[in-house]
């Protein structure tokens, strides 16, 4: 075994703690959201939500498509990009609304 395939081993497991940190606080985010859009029945809130809860969808979509569904890593990136790009639009729309 050289270190090269050591250093991939441990970046692939920070890396996977990282989208995990990012899952959490992302739906922690998303979860919040909604709860205030329950509250008070505002629209933006729950795009809002929706938003960000596209986001944390994208950011972790393109390492589970791969490691888990063996697609295409490109093809997981590209859906992880559109995904993110729709939930910033979301997000945007949600603070120009009232």
């Amino acid at each position: 075994m050289s270190p090269h395939d050591t250093i991939g081993t441990e970046i692939a497991i920070v890396l996977a703690i990282v989208k995990t940190l990012v899952l959490l606080v992302g739906g922690l985010i998303s979860y919040f959201a909604f709860k205030a859009y329950r509250r008070t029945r505002q629209r933006a809130l729950g795009l809002l939500a929706t938003g960000f809860g596209l986001v944390t969808l994208g950011l972790v979509l393109a390492g589970v498509s791969y490691e888990l569904l063996e697609v295409d890593l490109a093809v997981g990136v590209l859906l992880e990009s559109l995904l993110v790009l729709a939930g910033f639009l979301i997000i945007a729309y949600s603070l120009y609304v009232q």
